[in-house]
């Protein structure tokens, strides 16, 4: 069979490519991704997946199904991109390989019997689509979920950090800055306070946490005293519990601000909560064999967890669900995610090779546990538990 998926990937390489490559030449934010969503659902489509649009009340959200198998294996496509830098974090890829890997178990679905599902997840970047879609119900009955992320090297069983993210707005009341300051409350001085306790705070972080932030509102005029000022920022750790504890003490950096300059403040969450991933081991074995097997050399296992991939909506998934989120991985030229030069690399002959290895490998891996017995029977009794 594994002849067979492989053969299906080859197939339609070329067809893959161009989605890759339309996706990332057409760059959209996150819940307004609807031509990168029409894209991959119609290619899906297009070889026989039944495909309802707009599932769980999302409108760049789609579910696409083939064959009526008891085994539920979900392949997650991604599509967003980020603001300004576009596919920085190589969705395209993403979204390319899954589709590879959704039609080539339809090869095999009847034989495995299995149901193969390509979901498409939109708002990754910001958002939490996933958390959305997990909580509304989109990964009922689903035995495994699995898909693969672009990065400057292969790392199978990559982990990521709990992600809170929060804007925090100022108030104060406005005044003219040189004839009345004694009348202002000044919103964007809160704002800095606030920053010099978080950099204050940050020598006592415990392992494994950051925050991080920018200020996105601090005023509109220098002879005006700012009556309003927002900070966006990111709290990350590496569990939820820890996760929860920064959140405590960033909480009292924020509040200082208010309480220091006579102003008040709020917080108020602009993503679900992200929790970290936790790849299921036996899925994440599997995946290695096959990308070795690929010729790629993945990162050692007793390095995977030495530096976290920043924060993914699919920790919540894989959370609930027996899940992997590998890397796939790309020449670069020494550029990571999130830079301009990386979104270059999402498009080149390196980048076109991770989306048909990424297909293939993730293909092979859902054959692997599906024809497994014990395996089969662990997803199909976790689906009752849940």
């Amino acid at each position: 069979m594994n002849q067979n998926v492989d053969s299906a990937v080859r197939s339609v390489e070329a067809d893959l490519i161009a989605l890759s490559h339309s996706i990332h030449s057409d760059p959209e934010l996150a819940f307004e991704e609807f031509r990168s969503a029409a894209k991959v659902s119609d290619l899906l489509a297009q070889h026989g997946f039944a495909v309802t649009h707009g599932i769980v009340d999302l409108p760049t959200a789609f579910d696409a199904t083939y064959g009526s198998g008891e085994l539920v294996i979900a392949i997650c496509a991604e599509y967003d991109a980020l603001p300004e830098i576009g596919h920085a974090c190589g969705h395209n890829i993403i979204a390319a390989a899954a589709v590879g890997a959704g039609i080539a178990l339809a090869t095999v679905a009847d034989e495995l019997g299995i149901t193969v599902r390509v979901i498409g997840t939109p708002a990754e970047e910001t958002g939490g689509g996933k958390v959305l879609m997990l909580e509304r119900g989109a990964f009922d009955g689903v035995g495994a979920a699995m898909m693969v992320h672009p990065g400057p090297i292969d790392i199978i069983g990559a982990t990521s950090l709990a992600l809170a993210d929060i804007a925090v707005s100022y108030h104060g009341r406005e005044a003219h800055a040189s004839a009345a300051p004694e009348f202002g409350r000044n919103a964007a001085d809160a704002a800095t306070l606030a920053q010099v306790a978080v950099g204050l705070l940050r020598q006592h972080l415990q392992p494994g946490q950051q925050i991080h932030g920018i200020v996105s509102d601090g005023g509109t005029a220098p002879n005006i005293v700012p009556a309003r000022s927002e900070l966006l920022y990111y709290l990350r750790a590496e569990t939820a519990a820890s996760l929860a504890n920064l959140s405590e003490r960033a909480d009292a950096c924020f509040a200082s601000g208010a309480l220091g300059t006579g102003c008040t403040h709020e917080i108020r969450t602009v993503s679900p909560t992200y929790t970290e991933l936790t790849p299921d081991p036996w899925l994440a074995a599997a995946y290695r064999e096959q990308i070795v097997d690929l010729g790629r050399v993945p990162l050692a296992v007793e390095w995977e967890r030495s530096r976290p991939l920043g924060s993914t909506d699919m920790g919540n998934v894989t959370n609930v669900i027996p899940g992997i989120h590998p890397v796939i991985g790309l020449d670069s030229s020494g550029a990571v995610t999130h830079q301009p030069e990386f979104a270059a690399a999402c498009i080149t002959t390196s980048a076109d090779r991770a989306v048909v290895d990424g297909a293939i490998a993730l293909a092979r891996t859902a054959l692997r546990v599906a024809s497994d017995p014990e395996q089969r029977t662990r997803l199909l009794e976790g689906v009752d538990r849940r």
